[in-house]
């Protein structure tokens, strides 16, 4: 759901990984056997006390990979490629896209595009989990944090950026 992937992948981009979507990408798609079960509170490391709080409540939960998986033959698990024909088939909901200007988010059930989240974002806005709102054409569908915090406790927390509509592309999907 982009309301609890969003924050987390916003935040990781700009305090983990020290902005770099490069980095981002191996660590998300490249250095991973399968695939991944669960994005945890770990991609949240660097951030600001105050911001790790804002979107947690305080809790912590690790990333888990799809390590421990059986084939019912025997053969070991293969990676999981999602493609546009086999994403029903994995029933999956949604697609991020990784993008040098920001994440694009895809609701695998309406569309094979969706809108891009600009990477300066404020990863404590509210974003909507309404497939229907997540239209290409559309700027995506997010809110204000409900709270602002004072930037000097979030460290260079920039303001929630204006929401922005990309051109359709084809991009080489991972």
């Amino acid at each position: 759901m982009p309301s609890h992937h969003l924050p987390l992948l916003l935040t990781a981009r700009r305090y983990r990984f020290g902005g770099n979507t490069d980095a981002l990408t191996r660590y998300l798609v490249d250095q991973v056997a399968v695939g991944w079960d669960e994005l945890g509170t770990d991609l949240l490391d660097g951030a600001p006390t105050a911001l790790h709080a804002a979107l947690t409540g305080g809790e912590s939960w690790p990333s888990r990979t799809m390590d421990d998986l059986i084939c019912p033959d025997g053969s070991p698990p293969q990676r999981m490629t999602v493609t546009e024909e086999s994403a029903s088939e994995q029933d999956l909901q949604w697609g991020y896209v990784l993008h040098p200007h920001g994440i694009e988010v895809i609701s695998l059930h309406d569309n094979l595009r969706g809108p891009v989240v600009s990477w300066d974002t404020d990863p404590r806005a509210r974003f909507s989990d309404h497939p229907a709102q997540w239209r290409p054409s559309s700027p995506p569908p997010l809110s204000p944090p409900p709270d602002p915090l004072p930037s000097s406790r979030l460290g260079t927390q920039p303001a929630t950026a204006p929401a922005t509509v990309s051109a359709l592309r084809t991009p080489a999907r991972r």
